[in-house]
């Protein structure tokens, strides 16, 4: 019974040592290779030694001359000579043991295998003597433990081929520079004449079980100082003419992939040459072949091809050209061929071929197709591929799914075109795996044309009835110069994807606008918002991204438009000539949510010199609230300078004009459609321009339009007096609870009309006497106490004072709010007229034809 075990340095295999007495003496017993005990000493520096202590391990190769065995031991290429090989009592870096030669020899340090590596070769005639068919053996045994290559070398005349037959678990081939999980690899190469052709590397574990050559052989087994592999793993089955340079047998059991090349790959497949791969697949699976990397020879006679055998086809050989699609769903066994051609001799080129084989079990809808009709489309493509593609290339290991146009014609990616009707399948346990892209060109030639033409921006619906999802449409309109490009949404309109904004719908629009100087990210864009159209006057690219299961219910809805329309018309001047107005974007906004806008390029800042303007549509008797999401802009500029400019679509508007340096304004109400334009300078470095601003039309009644207008505070005075509002009677703006405010009715009389109340009047109790001017009369208005009608009259919206400065310290108008007040006060030029109304409403009972001033002044003030 063992009382110890030990791994013995010199000879590679497991020990059993006993104690034999008080010294450092152990008994090692018998091994597998002899039958006797060897005496052992373990030294004081722990190493184990064939001998006395203080000698190094000691090794004897005894080589008989019938075997043809020659064995090599040499330094590892690029290690320093640290070690070396002591042969009766000689020195040497390199030992060659011929066949016939019996020697001894030690290595002069503990660690040989990091210095050594040994080659063992092995010569056999199969021409001229008995072929040794049958198991090969690792031989001669007691071998030092080094980095090892056995090298069989059989010769066999071209007329009878050698075939090797590998034991299970089989071999799987490997690119060049790839190395083996346990580091045990095979090459293979074929001897014809004097002609070396690499069949291959290959590890363990894999399909192939045979492979037939023609001609001699050169086979090498590569194995780790540390490996424990006593047996080559082949034998020498028979000899076979077999006239072709080598079949490669692959038996493929279970769903599986495996990966082949084609002989001496990366480089060049032997001129006019045949192989074949016989690929062994269970009757009840489906193989498919896909080629993922070839590249073709120059051929002056025949042509280079690949040739499939397959059992049943009505078409035996079926011949391919390296560039078609392999087929696929292929029921059993087959056979596939490479053929060469005779090569330009000046210019050779180079053939070469790797390809995946994949073996799947039949799929439960294989024979379900689906109809794509493409034939009324133009300038598209539909491409079919699995999840992650084109980033993400699948292993070649993993099972995919395929799409088929038909049922041998299949592929992982797969893409139709228009102008055709496809039948497709899909080879695929699950159908989630799989995504749908696709691409779609509109241009515009003749303006004339393309202008009278509205273009929907929709999913065709062969494509949405597919039972996979979309992943992307993306729609790549060209537009000629001076020609524009508009988007509208004229049902659903658009909601701009911002932080404060986020989308929640099952898809969105990517738009992007390009030239040949600059790229612009227009933004993010979702159904359901308050942006009618946005009109951009570049070449653009809309990408439709779907999320979730939701958009086969939405892609019903799609209301996308584009149009080609003339140039960009911006109605708010730029103030400066190297700005170019990008893009524009009509915006209605929404009565119940705030509106959030930001520019374009977020957050990577507008380029430089551009201008981006908005249009932003104020309903009619209605207020807009105008406000910016930071107090600056945020940049520096290095050339130009950039502005905000604040607009209103009125006549006489004042505009509000902010440079970067200044703050930008406060928010304030805007009582007309109006523009918001932000103009890009040069900024310097570290600096971008990214600007948010939001809208909301405030909820609010009659009252607080009363209260906007007519609460004045004392500290606002106005250094110019424009007209500050006409009065609209034609407003239904009734306000809920408010009804018996007043008591007067005045349904048929215009005694709450005012056509124009001037800054001088509503000011003129404060104002004193300047330049030679009188403070005009001042009188009090008081609230009606008689009944009033059901629609009470709105108050004068606001209009602007011109080419307004931003200041960091503009007043703003008060907000708007509901609150009572009973006093209001006027300026009036002729207080009589004021009290004659008064007079003559109470004696008409909310009757009266008269007017606040008269008919032909009115004309006038309103002309």
């Amino acid at each position: 019974m063992c009382t110890s075990l030990w791994v013995c340095a010199a000879s590679g295999f497991l020990c059993c040592l006993h104690w034999t007495g008080r010294a450092q003496s152990f008994s090692v017993g018998p091994t597998p290779e002899t039958s006797e005990n060897v005496d052992v000493n373990i030294c004081s520096d722990n190493v184990a030694s064939v001998g006395m202590c203080g000698e190094a391990a000691s090794f004897t190769i005894s080589l008989r001359t019938v075997d043809n065995i020659t064995v090599m031991i040499k330094l590892r290429p690029g290690v320093s000579p640290g070690c070396q090989i002591h042969v009766k009592n000689v020195i040497r870096s390199e030992l060659k043991i011929k066949p016939g030669d019996n020697v001894t020899f030690t290595f002069t340090c503990s660690t040989p295998e990091k210095y050594f590596i040994m080659e063992i070769q092995k010569n056999i005639d199969c021409v001229s003597g008995l072929c040794p068919f049958g198991d090969v053996h690792l031989y001669p045994p007691g071998l030092p433990r080094l980095n090892r290559t056995f090298i069989w070398d059989v010769k066999a005349s071209t007329k009878a081929g050698l075939e090797l037959k590998f034991s299970n678990p089989w071999l799987r081939q490997i690119e060049p520079g790839e190395t083996c999980p346990d580091f045990v690899s095979y090459t293979i190469n074929s001897c014809i004449d004097t002609a070396t052709v690499n069949i291959g590397t290959f590890c363990r574990n894999g399909s192939v079980s045979r492979v037939k050559l023609l001609g001699g052989v050169v086979m090498s087994l590569h194995l780790p100082w540390d490996s424990s592999l006593s047996t080559s793993g082949f034998s020498i089955a028979n000899r076979a003419s077999i006239k072709r340079l080598c079949i490669i047998e692959s038996i493929l059991k279970g769903e599986s992939s495996i990966t082949l090349m084609s002989p001496n790959y990366p480089l060049g497949f032997p001129e006019d040459e045949l192989m074949t791969w016989q690929f062994v697949v269970p009757s009840n699976m489906r193989a498919s072949v896909f080629f993922h990397n070839y590249s073709l020879s120059n051929c002056e006679r025949k042509e280079e091809r690949v040739e499939y055998y397959i059992p049943g086809s009505l078409s035996n050989p079926e011949v391919f050209k390296l560039s078609d699609s392999q087929p696929a769903n292929i029921a059993g066994s087959f056979n596939l061929s490479l053929q060469g051609c005779d090569q330009d001799a000046q210019n050779p080129g180079i053939l070469r071929l790797l390809f995946q084989v994949v073996v799947q079990h039949p799929q439960v809808d294989e024979n379900v197709t689906h109809l794509v009709d493409l034939s009324k489309e133009w300038n598209m493509t539909v491409t079919i591929h699995f999840e992650g593609w084109p980033s993400r290339i699948p292993l070649m290991s993993e099972l995919i799914c395929l799409v088929c146009k038909d049922p041998r014609t299949c592929d992982r990616v797969l893409t139709l075109v228009s102008g055709a009707i496809y039948k497709i399948s899909f080879l695929c346990k699950d159908l989630s795996h799989l995504r749908i892209t696709a691409e779609k060109s509109i241009s515009c030639v003749d303006l004339r044309w393309c202008q009278r033409k509205i273009y929907s921006l929709s999913v065709p619906k062969t494509i949405t009835q597919l039972p996979i999802r979309l992943h992307k449409f993306i729609w790549k309109l060209l537009a000629p110069d001076l020609i524009n490009i508009e988007i509208t949404s004229p049902s659903l309109k658009l909601q701009q994807h911002v932080p404060e904004q986020r989308c929640n719908t099952s898809y969105s629009y990517s738009i992007v606008s390009a030239t040949p100087e600059t790229e612009l990210n227009v933004g993010v864009f979702c159904p359901g918002g308050s942006i009618e159209k946005i009109q951009l006057r570049n070449n653009i690219t809309i990408s439709l991204k779907t999320f979730g299961k939701g958009f086969l219910n939405e892609s019903n809805h799609q209301d996308l438009k584009m149009s080609f329309v003339p140039h960009i018309k911006v109605l708010i001047p730029l103030f400066f000539s190297f700005a170019t107005d990008e893009c524009t974007f009509t915006v209605s906004p929404d009565p119940k949510a705030r509106v959030y806008l930001q520019t374009p390029n977020w957050p990577y800042g507008l380029p430089p010199y551009v201008s981006i303007s908005w249009y932003i549509i104020v309903p009619s008797k209605q207020v807009a609230r105008l406000g910016f999401s930071k107090n600056r802009m945020g940049i520096v500029c290095e050339t130009g300078r950039a502005y905000v400019n604040i607009k209103e679509e009125t006549l006489g508007a004042e505009e509000t004009v902010c440079r970067e340096d200044e703050q930008l304004p406060e928010p304030r109400n805007m009582y007309h459609d109006f523009w918001v334009n932000v103009s890009n300078c040069k900024p310097v470095d570290k600096t971008q321009l990214t600007l948010q601003f939001w809208v909301t039309l405030p909820d609010t009644g009659w009252l607080g339009w009363v209260n906007e207008l007519f609460l004045l505070s004392p500290n606002a005075p106005k250094s110019q007096n424009p007209m500050v509002g006409v009065y609209n009677a034609n407003v239904n703006t009734q306000v809920p609870g408010r009804q018996g405010l007043f008591t007067k009715g005045r349904k048929n009389n215009e005694s709450h009309v005012y056509a124009v109340i001037d800054d001088a009047m509503v000011y003129g109790h404060l104002l004193k006497e300047s330049n030679g001017s009188v403070a005009p009369e001042v009188d009090v208005y008081r609230p009606f106490d008689g009944p009033i009608g059901s629609l009470p009259p709105s108050p004068p919206p606001f209009s602007f004072r011109k080419d307004i400065k931003c200041s960091s310290n503009t007043e703003e108008p008060p907000p708007l709010t509901d609150i009572d007040h009973d006093t209001y006060t006027f300026a009036h030029q002729k207080s009589e007229q004021l009290e004659d109304n008064g007079d003559k409403n109470e004696k008409n009972n909310g009757d009266t034809s008269m007017s606040l001033l008269e008919n032909k002044e009115q004309d006038d003030l309103v002309e």
